[in-house]
């Protein structure tokens, strides 16, 4: 079976992103050679994958310059490890995030990200310093524009932590936040959108809710750039691209009984799965999910999946304990279902997470 290419964590992720903005507003060189700026707003669209880039709603954002031909998500291409990779401007091996939900360290259960479903701190979990924090000590007034729901989450603190949150759930009131945090350069904003992503997961790329948020999208992102204060400068980029998956393409771990055996605990998402086994199972445990799931997916352990840089050149040890002793990463477009244990991602249009170019690539462009 043919190796997947790793994301590009040394020059061409998400994890320079944030760096690069703050060497443009400091005056420094950067490894993406923005021009220097008195203002940056990064604006994140969840599920905006380079592909979508493609379809006639994008138009308006093929209109601004791109920065490079696309940089990648990283891996497991999922909003919480996409953040986490931009806001620390770190690769998943380095800040521990490196999954939808991961395995406790005494296995006693998982824990997911998005909702930060365990009562863990959030910078002991994730303790590397923010691309904002550097921000702040810098001199730089920065500002997260994002829904009020998720001001002081588990996930803000520990991905994106750093300067003030402006809570702004409508596309008005985002523009109207980023705007006026931009006018007080120097300033570093981060602005959020999310409605891509809903539509996806709820109704599939491509379906008219999809293409109907896309056109939405691509509305706001024009507006913002025709209101940009003098010397500011707007970036585009996305978390993570998204494929369909119809039912017939999700497999039922389940309804395997050999799939279960040796096995722990079953974490990550249908197209990106961390599976904890028993001591000294891991090999017999790949060997069986290998054969069994064929050229649906890739399965890899998780010295493999370290050493062939799925996570990053480099794994620190809270990073290594969360990944699992196994790892598997959906191909085409299949998922790795658990109907009964998680039917809310079972029963998802569009999905995400594996390393397939879909998923991966996402577009980085440049208004001024």
């Amino acid at each position: 079976m043919n190796e997947p290419a790793p994301p590009r964590y040394d020059d061409a992720s998400l994890a320079q992103v944030l760096p690069a903005a703050l060497a443009a507003l400091t005056g420094s060189d950067n490894s993406f050679g923005l021009p220097q700026a008195e203002a940056v707003c990064l604006l994140l669209v969840d599920g905006l994958g380079l592909d979508a880039l493609n379809e006639p709603e994008a138009a308006p954002l093929r209109e601004l310059a791109s920065v490079r031909d696309s940089i990648d998500a990283g891996f497991p291409a999922t909003t919480a490890v996409s953040l986490a990779t931009l806001g620390t401007g770190s690769p998943p091996g380095t800040h521990g995030i490196v999954g939808y939900a991961v395995a406790l360290p005494d296995r006693s259960g998982l824990h997911q990200h998005l909702r930060w479903s365990q009562p863990v701190d959030p910078e002991a979990w994730q303790p590397v310093p923010t691309v904002f924090d550097r921000a702040v000590a810098a001199g730089v007034a920065v500002t997260t524009v994002s829904k009020a729901q998720f001001a002081g989450s588990g996930l803000t603190r520990a991905a994106l932590r750093g300067g003030v949150f402006r809570g702004a759930d409508q596309p008005a009131a985002r523009i109207a936040a980023t705007v006026a945090a931009l006018d007080r350069g120097p300033a570093l904003v981060y602005d959020y959108i999310s409605d891509l992503d809903y539509a996806g997961h709820g109704f599939g790329p491509r379906s008219p809710a999809w293409r109907s948020a896309l056109a939405d999208v691509a509305a706001e992102v024009t507006e913002l750039a025709g209101r940009l204060p003098t010397g500011a400068m707007l970036l585009v980029t996305g978390d993570h691209g998204m494929v369909n998956v119809s039912e017939r393409d999700r497999v039922d771990l389940e309804a395997v009984p050999q799939l279960g055996q040796d096995v722990v605990l079953i974490g990550g998402e249908p197209r990106a799965r961390h599976i904890y086994c028993a001591d000294g199972r891991a090999d017999a445990v790949a060997e069986v999910w290998a054969e069994v799931l064929g050229d649906r997916a890739w399965v890899r352990t998780k010295t493999q999946a370290i050493t062939a840089g799925w996570f990053g050149p480099e794994v620190s040890h809270d990073a290594a304990q969360r990944i699992g002793d196994v790892v598997v990463a959906a191909r085409g477009n299949y998922a790795l279902c658990l109907p009964r244990a998680e039917p809310n991602e079972t029963n998802l249009a569009g999905m995400h997470g594996s390393l397939t170019a879909v998923e991966q690539q996402v577009p980085l462009l440049l208004a001024t």
